[in-house]
């Protein structure tokens, strides 16, 4: 998960309660979450929904047409998420970091059995969250998750492999000083917080601690 700023104030559709998904909703839910799905991360879905973070059931218009309530997610963790996992962390939230509360750890290989998705704090709504993430990572329960898995970690592998090529021309002491920087910055330019699956990619930067000074000034 990653950090949200939401922009204020809300789209004026929503005052006028008709729908939740306009296209001004669509738009700044777009901006404000970097084109990117809040749960899984990946970025521009081909299939996005409007998503209540707190589910309405068609009978609370104030969380239906809330526009805090309001989050952008690819239909696919939309679907897995529903209502089973109704009390997980908020990414718009400033009461915690949502990033530090789960441990992300890329997999060996796009056909691994299992993406490691770990709780750092002992909380309910961390634990909740956990579950929800290894579910989206993991779980191949039925045909169609098991394929949109392997697709999605393909994708996850994509940025894995560019971000330890980047690492290793940054450490090879074969690289000159000026090819150094350029590649630093690309490095960073990865960790921040609009770039596909920054959680893996800084906790990739978190669990080294002699790469630390590459997120200074990023998180």
């Amino acid at each position: 998960m990653f950090r949200v700023i939401k922009t204020m104030p809300a789209p004026s559709s929503l005052e006028e309660k008709g729908s939740y998904s306009s296209q001004d909703v669509i738009r700044q839910l777009a901006s404000d979450f970097h084109n990117k799905c809040y749960i899984c991360e990946i970025k521009d879905p081909i299939s996005l929904n409007v998503e209540h973070f707190k589910p309405h059931k068609n009978m609370d218009d104030e969380k239906k047409y809330d526009w805090g309530n309001l989050f952008f997610a690819c239909a696919r963790c939309n679907n897995i998420k529903r209502s089973k996992y109704d009390d997980i962390l908020d990414c718009t939230s400033t009461d915690i970091d949502v990033l530090m509360a789960i441990r992300h750890e890329f997999p060996i290989t796009a056909h691994a059995k299992k993406v490691n998705i770990t709780a750092m704090l002992t909380d309910e709504k961390t634990k909740m969250t956990t579950s929800l993430l290894n579910e989206v990572f993991n779980s191949e329960s039925t045909g169609n998750k098991e394929l949109s898995r392997t697709y999605l970690l393909k994708r996850l592998m994509t940025q894995y492999r560019k971000f330890l090529e980047l690492l290793w021309q940054y450490d090879d002491d074969d690289t000159i000083e000026e090819e150094r920087y350029i590649i630093k910055k690309k490095i960073q330019n990865m960790l921040k917080v609009e770039y596909e699956f920054s959680a893996f990619l800084r906790w990739a930067i978190i669990d080294s601690p002699k790469l630390h000074h590459l997120k200074e000034g990023l998180f």
